[in-house]
């Protein structure tokens, strides 16, 4: 992006005609009298949520395309996008329809492990695109991939693009018509990134697509699934074992299943447990669909929070769970990592595997510093921010998606450690956990691989 891009009247968000902006994030050199917007987490709290300057809200100026977005923000990205995700039921296979352009991307995805033979494309073009002909090919094509396969696919996901956003299509239908040919269930996901603030964003709706194939099925007490995530929590994760201790049995994972059956088999769940915001959806829809409850846990780093989640979760289900082990653990490895780095300042992203405000929470609660946050606002990171503006007032945040981002100078607020692709982008010398894998972190397991991988990552820079 050219620095015309951003410029309106001569004037940038973040320069003394800005109100409300950080006096110290001036660049080292001016670099013309341009600074990257930021505030201070007391100067956001003041303000309050409801009066957030327009830089901090993404719909409301020119989006940056900045390191996260390369990590995060197009919903066909690495990680788990919609098309990774969208072949998380096994034995499925999916048809990507969209133009060239949309669908090499994907090329690069296939080549990770178990994907190269589960990828098919039907490439739209001009016409196409003009005449909206290619839904007519769709279930021809859905019809050539069940023949051409030798193991027959349990189940045809149809990955469309913004393309047909524009255009209007009723994928419903045609995933009807495709599956009448077939005689499997053809079903629609939508890489829309146009819908990625809207009501039902795609990874809210592929969520709920994949657990639309359960049916109803006689309940087994002893039986909980674990929505939200496309990969498994860490083996060690204390929540599989506090949940024997209720008295559970089975704990299914959509990641886990070998098989289609066993897939259709969490529709014997007692309950779910969601452990992702965006799959509350897909979880209200089972409820409505199969009568199946479901309960929420969040993410954290605040052990005094994860044990009162856990004490508030036990007290819902009517048992007890002892979670002090657990907790003693993640104590002990929070103690030794603070004997061996009791300065370290963090920088903290939203390109990781938690809450970029209550991770840094965390962190600061613990006793490190936190220089900097950068991620967009959400409806309750307020609740964390307040806490942040009482303990580290000084802390900046800044979104990565604002324009001026490209103006950013890391010598503004020297950083130890990184957390997360994008703050490892900001500040290329300091040590970088990008804390992003597939495997989930949660719970107190969470947190004592975190510093853990904080301990690796500063050995490894101090070599």
């Amino acid at each position: 992006m050219n620095k015309t891009t951003v410029e309106t009247d001569n004037k940038v968000p973040g320069t003394k005609n800005a109100p409300g902006a950080c006096e110290s994030c001036s660049v080292g050199e001016e670099k013309e009298g341009r600074r990257a917007f930021c505030l201070t987490a007391r100067e956001l709290v003041e303000a309050g949520k409801d009066a957030l300057a327009d830089e901090m809200i993404i719909n409301r100026h020119l989006i940056y395309s900045s390191p996260a977005t390369l990590a995060f923000n197009s919903p066909g990205a690495q990680g788990f996008g919609v098309k990774r995700a969208g072949l998380a039921i096994p034995g499925s296979v999916m048809l990507l329809v969209a133009p060239g352009c949309c669908g090499r991307n994907t090329t690069i995805l296939s080549e990770l492990g178990g994907y190269s033979d589960r990828f098919y494309y039907l490439m739209m073009d001009e016409t196409d695109i003009v005449t909206g002909r290619h839904l007519k090919k769709i279930p021809q094509a859905v019809q050539e991939i069940y023949d051409g396969r030798e193991e027959k696919p349990t189940v045809v996901m149809i990955c469309i693009t913004c393309v047909d956003a524009l255009l209007g299509t009723d994928m419903e239908r045609v995933c009807k018509k495709a599956q009448e040919t077939v005689g499997i269930p053809v079903l629609p996901c939508y890489m829309y990134a146009l819908t990625r603030e809207g009501r039902k964003p795609p990874m809210v709706h592929v969520r709920q697509s994949i657990y639309s194939l359960l049916e109803p099925r006689k309940k087994k007490s002893t039986s909980v699934n674990l929505l939200g995530h496309f990969a498994p929590l860490m083996d060690d994760c204390e929540l599989y074992e506090l949940l024997r201790q209720a008295g559970v049995k089975t704990i299914r994972e959509i990641s886990r299943c070998e098989s289609y059956e066993e897939y259709l088999s969490m529709a014997e769940a007692n309950f779910n447990l969601v452990l992702d915001p965006e799959a509350r959806y897909a979880a209200e829809d089972i409820r409505k669909r199969l009568n199946i409850p479901w309960i929420e846990l969040t993410r954290l780093y605040q052990m005094d929070k994860i044990a009162r989640q856990y004490e508030l979760f036990a007290a819902a289900i009517g048992v007890k769970m002892d979670d002090s082990t657990y907790r003693a653990q993640a104590e002990t490895a929070v103690k030794d990592f603070k004997e061996k780095y009791p300065k370290l300042t963090f920088s903290v992203g939203e390109g990781c595997n938690g809450n970029a405000f209550e991770l840094s929470l965390a962190l600061i609660r613990y006793g490190f510093s936190v220089a900097e946050i950068f991620a967009s606002i959400g409806e309750n990171d307020f609740l964390y921010l307040e806490k942040i503006a009482q303990l580290s007032p000084e802390t900046r945040v800044y979104s990565n998606l604002e324009p001026t981002m490209i103006y950013y100078d890391c010598a503004e607020a020297p950083a130890d450690i990184t957390i997360g692709k994008d703050a490892a982008y900001y500040h290329p010398e300091a040590a970088h956990l990008e804390w992003s894998d597939d495997i989930q972190p949660f719970g107190y397991a969470g947190v004592r691989h975190f510093f853990a991988a904080c301990e690796e990552v500063l050995k490894c820079r101090d070599l």
